[in-house]
């Protein structure tokens, strides 16, 4: 059992990070879980319910017996190196405000391991999906709604949670959005033509009526359309065109950077349109191989002429 003041730490913590850091609520959600997760051990591992004195005597040796007992739980190295960073961030907190050292938990190496490239579709693949979703369902107005959605992924940039999110007044779509991401960012996304049409011709299906503040995309029966929902249209479109696991919906926002990467988009401009903080992560994003970086790097270098 976790003590009341580890407990109460924790929750202050949590808020912290959505208040000063505008943390998005699946990351909160992961934090809770992960640092939980790691008192618990420790409870059981020192054979007490751990107060904020005993958690500033936490050891080497206990960073590694936690490790070893959640990397036996079949959690990939992956899992545990986002796990081991939640940790070390509540104890970057916690240490601060209670003024003890933690360097035993801090020093804890990440278990290594090989960063999975994102893999975009090609661009007839991301087509002929398109296709076969439109003929998928035998409701016209369901087969609108998915094509749409992924439409905004592939056409905008935009990640499923930010499709799913819009709302009512948004419709019909401008030609730019006002997209609020990951930790209230918020970016600007030019709306193609086609995405317009896509979800003009769903909302002209659509059975549910639509009003300013109600869910844009709807589910059968007229609530909030789900995310699960989209995936499970993305496998069985993928399924019959016998396209590789990685076709997901996540990979048709992946296929919108890499697309516009190979027509000569500005990785800058791109970052901004995906509205990353970081360059390297849409670097990671536009899975660029080094045969295409050298030709360009051939054709636009004033010493390669």
């Amino acid at each position: 059992m976790i003590s009341p003041a580890a407990r109460d730490a924790l929750q202050n913590w949590l808020s912290q990070q959505r208040a000063l850091k505008g943390a998005a609520e699946n990351t909160l959600t992961a934090y809770q879980g992960d640092v939980a997760d790691f008192l618990a051990f420790m409870t059981v591992h020192k054979g007490d319910a751990q107060g904020l004195g005993a958690l500033s005597k936490i050891t080497i040796s206990d960073m590694r017996s936690w490790m070893a007992q959640t990397r036996a739980g079949d959690v990939g190295p992956r899992s545990m190196a986002r796990k081991l960073s939640s940790v070390k961030a509540f104890y970057r907190w916690l240490s601060e405000r209670e003024g003890f050292e933690p360097t035993a938990v801090l020093s804890t190496r990440s278990p290594k391991f090989t960063k999975k490239l994102p893999r975009p579709l090609a661009v007839d693949a991301a087509k002929a999906l398109l296709d076969c979703v439109e003929i998928q369902s035998d409701r016209p107005w369901v087969s609108a709604r998915d094509v749409a959605v992924l439409t905004l992924l592939w056409g905008c940039g935009l990640r499923i949670s930010e499709a799913l999110g819009l709302r009512g007044a948004d419709a019909p779509l401008p030609e730019v959005l006002r997209i609020v991401g990951k930790g209230g960012k918020e970016r600007v996304v030019p709306v193609l033509p086609a995405a317009q049409a896509a979800v003009a011709e769903y909302l002209r299906l659509c059975p549910h009526m639509q009003s300013d503040d109600a869910p844009l995309f709807r589910g059968i029966r007229g609530g909030a359309l789900g995310a699960r929902a989209i995936a499970q249209v993305m496998a069985d479109a993928r399924m019959q065109l016998g396209l590789p696991a990685t076709a997901t919906p996540h990979a048709m926002r992946h296929s919108f950077a890499t697309h516009l990467l190979d027509a000569g988009g500005d990785l800058r401009a791109i970052q901004e349109l995906l509205g990353h903080a970081s360059l390297s992560t849409t670097q990671a994003y536009t899975a660029v191989d080094t045969a295409r970086l050298m030709d360009v790097y051939n054709k636009a270098h004033p010493k390669a002429g």
